[in-house]
């Protein structure tokens, strides 16, 4: 066991010493990992009402033994519990749920269930939502560069646990080893990011922007914050939204997917190890009650979205109305448009990489393509290609396309296919009826190639989310640029082409917020924010980079005045236009009857009017009154035109 500020966790090392291809096939198989190893003295938490914990502990005994579950990385203390039941993290506890519904965690390529999740009681998700908030005020008190060394830790040890991580993502999920590494690596990018966070809280400084009066301003953390992460990237997402937030300075909610929670559960693990603070990551579990709970609750004040077009416009309609912020990623149906002079090899390569891997589960994934000109010759390499991926689970050697993440996606998928035949288009490559040995209840669809598809068929116009290819026609640059415009989403699009001006032309007019030019997924990195546009996001500041910092941080500027002389009252509106102090000849004013004071003026008509009335005035009556006239009129007209001090 670790132990971790008075959190105690159990990590899994009996796997370990197992050549890592066997232990990994051994992981699909069995959806998990056991280590049966005797606990001397194990110690769980349950969770009552909010704050209020009653521990229990378990007495090893050999005739009821202990074991422990490597269940997304955090272990779990039961009796021979199988399947085991994920925990709660509130306030740095791992906690027993007190929830009445359970979900099970299938692993895709098997049907086995992999653990059992809780659908959250409110009083759990109160508990989480206490711990944050007490955890904020000291929290976000501490020196950036402190918040900026967990993540520095963090980042050293996502790169030491990279391949259980990855072990976890392909059993919950079912994709490819390496798809599912890549998925750690790139929510990896942004911790590393998160490490100059210091950089992007910078604010302005603007001196003397008045006599005197220094203007800055500064960012603040928001407080409390909540993230509601989808299935298809159960690592990268999650490191999408915490590490921005919390080295912000906010503390975090989070809610993993319920089809795929461990890769959260372990993250957390980690992150404790680092060295952030109890409370200041909860993770909470359900699905709709909590998201609601999560957009109604008062004291979370910002909610980030990754998912699909109902639930996306749903949490930010329903986030909006209670004042939170909302940034919400949601559908897209990504377009690559081929013209005649690309390079042919390596654009199949790319088309068929960017449709099919994942299984085509990647809201970045192209999932349609347009030919400018002749596609015979395409399709036909295309679908080539296509039939030589290998189709199993993730784990498998070589492995190239794993499982949909359910029977229901599956069959969501295959009807989909169906109404674009039905509806015309011809199936070039049918993947529907694959077999799989060894995995015959498994979740699997091979590459599916559906051409000449035109835009009132449905399987164009819903995001598939799965390997399906959708291919067009277009008879010029032009329409093929209106072609993708025309689509309600505007998540990302590519070209591929030789021509200089082509890809300076689609780059230009096309309607999308991330565009690949001879790169099929134009996911940018962290330090670049992902920008998608239309109906595919839903906010104003996007996730990570510049955007992700200004989402979790709100600015405050600040007037300031050290002047060190008395101006007296002034009731006018203040403007930069006041005039710097200037000192009155105190012996006329005092023959004259006025009582001593200064006249602020940088005014060049005011300092006319000064020097006729001081050194004209003694020369003749006329001569005085014309200076004392000529001195009050320029003191009216500023007056009517500024805020002069007097």
């Amino acid at each position: 066991m670790f132990s971790t500020a008075g959190r105690v966790v159990h990590r899994c090392k009996g796997s370990l010493g197992l050549p890592l291809r066997a232990r990994l096939n051994n992981l699909s198989r069995t959806a998990h990992v056991i280590e049966k190893q005797v606990l001397g003295q194990a110690t769980t938490k349950h969770a009552s009402l909010p704050g209020n914990y009653v521990q229990r502990r378990f007495e090893h005994s050999a005739a009821s033994s202990i074991f422990s579950r490597f269940v997304g990385g955090l272990a779990v203390a039961e009796r021979d519990q199988s399947p085991p039941k994920v925990k709660l993290l509130i306030g740095g506890e791992y906690v027993d749920s007190e929830a009445v519904e359970w979900i099970d965690v299938v692993n895709p390529a098997t049907q086995e269930v992999v653990s059992k999740l809780p659908l959250s009681t409110s009083h759990e998700f109160e508990a989480a939502v206490n711990a944050a908030k007490e955890a904020f005020p000291k929290w976000r008190s501490t020196p950036v560069t402190t918040r900026q060394r967990v993540m520095f830790k963090l980042q050293q040890l996502i790169r030491r646990d990279m391949e259980k991580l990855a072990a976890n993502v392909t059993t919950e999920q079912g994709k490819t080893l390496a798809d599912a590494r890549g998925d750690v690596f790139r929510g990896l990018e942004v911790v590393e990011q998160a490490c100059g966070m210091a950089n992007a809280q910078m604010g302005e400084f603007v001196e003397n922007v008045s006599s005197g009066i220094d203007t800055y301003s500064i960012r603040q953390p928001l407080g409390v914050c909540a993230g509601i992460c989808p299935f298809n990237f159960p690592a990268m997402i999650p490191l999408w939204m915490f590490p921005m937030a919390v080295t912000c300075g906010n503390t975090f909610i989070l809610k993993p997917s319920e089809k795929d929670p461990g890769a959260s559960m372990m993250l957390a693990e980690l992150a404790a190890e680092a060295g952030l603070p109890a409370g200041v990551l909860n993770i909470v579990h359900g699905t709709h009650d909590v998201v609601n709970r999560i957009c109604d609750h008062p004291d979370i004040k910002a909610v980030s979205f990754v998912g699909s077009d109902v639930a996306g416009m749903h949490i930010y309609a329903r986030a909006s109305q209670t004042g939170k912020r909302v940034q919400s990623n949601m559908g897209a149906k990504n377009h690559g448009v081929v013209l005649q002079d690309a390079a042919f090899e390596p654009t199949v390569n790319s088309l068929i990489g960017a449709a099919f891997g994942a299984a085509g589960q990647r809201c970045m994934a192209l999932s349609t393509v347009v030919f400018v000109g002749d596609s015979q010759r395409w399709e036909e390499a295309l679908k080539q290609k296509a039939e030589a991926l290998k189709v199993t689970a993730g784990t498998e050697p070589g492995a190239d396309v794993g499982p949909v993440i359910s029977k229901q996606a599956k069959e969501r998928v295959c009807n989909l296919v169906e109404s674009g035949v039905q509806a015309g288009a011809r199936l070039v490559l049918d993947g529907r009826n694959v077999t799989v040995p060894g995995y015959e209840q498994g979740n699997f669809i091979g590459p599916t190639i559906l051409a000449d598809v035109t835009p009132e068929m449905e399987c164009y116009k819903q995001e598939i989310f799965g390997p399906v290819l959708v291919c067009m026609k277009a008879g010029s640059l032009d329409e093929a640029i209106q072609i993708v415009n025309n689509n309600k989403y505007g998540n990302g699009t590519a070209i591929f082409t030789q021509s200089g001006a082509a890809a300076r032309l689609f780059q230009h007019e096309i309607d999308v917020g991330q565009v690949g030019i001879n790169v099929p997924i134009p996911v940018p990195l962290p330090f670049f924010s992902f920008t998608g546009w239309k109906g595919s996001f839903a906010g104003d500041l996007n996730f990570y980079g510049k955007a992700g910092s200004h989402f979790y941080t709100q600015i405050k500027t600040v007037t300031a005045s050290w002047k060190h002389l008395d101006q007296g009252v002034t009731m006018a509106f203040p403007t930069s236009q006041k005039v710097a102090g200037f000192p009155v000849n105190r012996k006329f004013l005092h023959s004259s009857g006025t009582s001593e004071t200064h006249v602020l003026s940088s005014c060049p008509v005011v300092r006319i009017a000064m020097f006729l009335l001081v050194h004209l005035s003694s020369v003749k009556d006329r001569t005085e009154n014309v200076a004392l006239s000529f001195f009050f009129l320029s003191v009216k007209l500023l007056v009517m035109n500024t805020d002069l001090i007097v």
